[in-house]
């Protein structure tokens, strides 16, 4: 076959190849989902849509998927200007632009223009699959264009921009201008200005060449020529033109946001699947909150034993997570930051007591204003004793369990019944009390179990909003559960009552916000057994803020009190918490209810009561626990010891002080104190142990007997171990009391010798 044949022939080829792709173009359809989706960049947004995380996508770009609207009008007119003119106007191929495109190619003999379309742009990554992956340019070409033809046939023309401003190259690793935007210039595409836009849209032409952090006069000037398309496409006035066109290119590497990590690692599959995550965080007070916990770390700079914190902040009202923080530091904590501390198991100490009393009080176990009594306590394979060893003797309610005090907590659990307690624990949420109740014992009020802070916040978040319990929420998108209601609001309004103090830094002053209302606000700590963990908990009707401190090996450390550690940090929290538009204390409306109470035992007064106030009780807790301490004959009652002590039946009769004639004598069993004698004085001598006596009395070798100096309670001498006390400068009053309730009372003084006070005088 002769050559002219063969050209012939080839013609005819070509000629086929053009009608098969323009049947194919026209009757072939054509799904866009592999065209209008790539792979995406994985983000955990806060709740006003504010980026607080980012993942990169499965092959290493930065892409975050933004929408025409998100990504405001400026990005937009920009590219249009740039890349495709008559966008809107032709069907996949700009037949004007490749004709002029071809005659100025031939006629520099060199391509100096292209005619690639937006469409063709977006189908260009997959023209190379298959087959076509050895064909020749211009087969390829054409190729491209009957898939654009087709594409713009299955799609909207805004479909179709979406996925190209999602997905074209701006350099470095980024693909899609979100990511450029907030990679050079700090901001989502929204803000872009229009020289930001304009520079942003030059950049697919040659990502690489006009990369602006290492080409900055390449990329101005390339900018220059798009704000001139511009505004000759109307989209900006010449005043507008020369304003962007005399800005300079300001641009600086600005790293993508990592607050949250512990939160946005349990959430990095999602994020990558679905490209954004909306948390219930608030990236204000999750940057706050974070701030500060690096702070608290930084105040024992590894000194003290205590190495790592967590945080967790809720809002009361929607039950919604606003800040978690897992550790002091993602990357600096010893033992791994990456370890998520909010949800290890950890021992609560005293910070489950206030569940305690709660229940108590819903079970009409207890009033608040009830008289209980503090001392060393023994139930056999149990003893309970107060974290300083020290003991207060008889106090209320409110008193025992704001300054924590454990004997009364394990009595008020005993009255309670260890199995109530474990239920409502578990209703509150504590999934980890996997343990029968039976192993926890009565130590369960003093934290003899392990818990979550995340689960612990959401607890007290339950006596906050006055007993009704949810699950905190972290996303958005998780249906929000109906409230369950565990405690009646009045009983929770006395919580409230029982925990309200002033915060560490407020005890000398009145804290005033801004807006003229003071701070309220209620706390409880705890400390673990052995000081390896300090808890706090600060809330009122609008936060919850719960704070861990400890080491992630369960290290002890001296440090380790709520009160001196973990309550600084979750003050500052507190305090720098915004202004909520709910009310930050809750309205007691009718669910409170004035009771006449007996001024000594605290219970509801009977007719033998000497002294009465008035006291708030809930409204629907029953009265029928009456003062059994007092009754006919004008005489008081009270149980024989700290174990089973309940003013409603106390039947053991102790004398009224005062004169009140034969009936005020002591009992025939009734104590004398021997030792010190009354009006006894003592000169101290400033030798060690040299100032030290032993109380003694006259049943000492049959009973028990408590001791009172200056109304504050010692302690107990058993038969055979007598109780011995420093005496200090100064008139004293010494007290002792059987298990029958006998009293007796002297006075002594104490007093420096002759030789020192004269030292002092001169």
């Amino acid at each position: 076959m002769k050559r002219r044949h063969w050209k012939i022939l080839g013609a005819m080829l070509l000629a086929l190849a053009l009608v098969l792709a323009a049947a194919i173009t026209v009757l072939w359809p054509l799904s866009p989902g592999p065209y209008l989706h790539r792979a995406v960049s994985g983000e955990i947004l806060d709740r006003c849509g504010r980026p607080l995380y980012a993942f990169l996508s499965g092959d290493q770009q930065w892409r975050f998927e933004r929408s025409l609207d998100e990504l405001g009008p400026r990005i937009v007119q920009a590219t249009i200007a740039a890349e495709d003119k008559r966008f809107y106007r032709h069907h996949g191929v700009d037949w004007r632009a490749v004709v002029r495109a071809a005659w100025r190619n031939v006629a520099r003999r060199r391509v100096v223009s292209g005619a690639s379309t937006i469409t063709m742009q977006v189908v260009k990554p997959f023209v190379g699959n298959g087959g076509f992956r050895f064909a020749p340019p211009t087969l390829r070409k054409l190729w491209q264009a009957a898939q654009a033809v087709r594409l713009e046939r299955a799609s909207t023309k805004d479909e179709i921009l979406d996925a190209y401003l999602n997905s074209a190259p701006y350099g470095l690793n980024l693909s899609g201008v979100e990511a450029a935007a907030r990679r050079y210039f700090g901001k989502p595409a929204r803000e872009l200005t229009p020289a930001e836009a304009a520079l942003l849209a030059g950049l697919p032409k040659s990502p690489t060449a006009l990369m602006p952090l290492r080409n900055p006069n390449g990329a101005r000037a390339r900018r220059d020529y798009v704000l001139g398309r511009m505004r000759d496409e109307g989209f900006l006035t010449r005043a507008e033109y020369d304003e962007a066109r005399n800005q300079p290119v300001r641009v600086q590497w600005h790293a993508f946001l990592d607050s949250a990590p512990h939160f946005a690692m349990r959430y990095r599959a999602e994020a990558l699947e679905h490209g954004r995550v909306h948390s219930t965080l608030d990236a204000a007070i999750q940057e706050t909150a974070e701030r500060l916990a690096a702070n608290g770390m930084k105040r024992y700079g590894g000194r003290g034993g205590i190495s790592n914190t967590a945080i967790i902040v809720a809002d009361v009202p929607e039950a919604r997570i606003l800040a978690w923080v897992g550790s002091g530091g993602f990357y600096s904590t010893p033992g791994g930051g990456q370890v998520d501390a909010a949800r290890a198991l950890r021992s609560p100490g005293s910070a489950l007591k206030p569940f305690t009393y709660a229940l108590a009080m819903e079970k009409n176990l207890l009033y608040a204003s009830e008289t209980l009594f503090d001392e060393s306590l023994d139930y056999g394979r149990y003893q309970a004793e107060n974290f300083n060893r020290e003991y207060m003797g008889m106090v209320s309610a409110s008193y025992a369990l704001s300054h924590s005090l454990n004997v009364p907590a394990v009595n008020v659990l005993n009255r309670v019944g260890l199995n109530p307690m474990y239920v409502l624990l578990h209703r509150a949420g504590l999934t980890t009390l996997t343990r029968p109740a039976e192993e926890y014992g009565l130590g369960l009020t003093l934290g003899s179990c392990e818990v979550r802070l995340d689960e612990l916040t959401a607890a007290y978040r339950m006596l906050a909003a006055l007993g009704e319990y949810r699950p905190l929420r972290d996303t958005e998108t998780r249906p929000e559960s109906a409230p369950v209601r565990l405690l009646s609001r009045g009983v929770c309004l006395k919580i409230y009552a029982m925990l309200e103090q002033t915060l560490p830094g407020e005890f000398d002053r009145e804290l005033v916000r801004a807006d003229g209302g003071a701070t309220r606000a209620c706390w409880k700590t705890g400390t673990s057994s052995g000081r390896r963990d300090a808890w706090a908990f600060v809330f009122n009707a609008q936060y919850v803020v719960g704070v861990w401190m400890g080491n992630n090996n369960s290290a002890s450390s001296d440090q380790l009190v709520g009160m001196h550690a973990a309550l600084p940090l979750a003050a500052r929290v507190f305090r720098a918490l915004p202004k909520s538009s709910a009310p930050d204390w809750p309205d007691p409306g009718d669910d409170l209810r004035e009771v006449r109470v007996c001024a000594v035992s605290g219970m509801p007064a009977t007719e033998f009561c000497p002294e009465a106030a008035e006291e708030w009780l809930p409204r629907e807790q029953c009265v029928n626990r009456t003062c059994g301490m007092h009754g006919p004959g004008a005489r008081e009652s009270r149980p024989g010891g700290a174990k089973d002590w309940n003013l409603a039946r106390a039947n053991n009769p102790l004398p009224l002080r005062g004169n009140q004639g034969e009936s005020s004598q002591q009992p025939t069993n009734a104590p004398r104190i021997l030792d010190p004698p009354n009006d006894a004085e003592f000169v101290l001598t400033g030798e060690k142990a040299g100032d030290r006596i032993a109380l003694r009395s006259s049943v000492d070798l049959d009973s028990a007997v408590h001791w009172y100096l200056d109304n504050r309670y010692l302690g107990a001498s058993q038969p055979g171990a007598p109780l011995r006390v420093d005496l200090t400068q100064g008139t004293h009053s010494l007290a002792c009391m059987t298990d029958v309730g006998a009293i007796d009372t002297v006075n002594f003084s104490v007093r420096l010798p002759e030789a020192h006070l004269k030292f002092q005088g001169g």
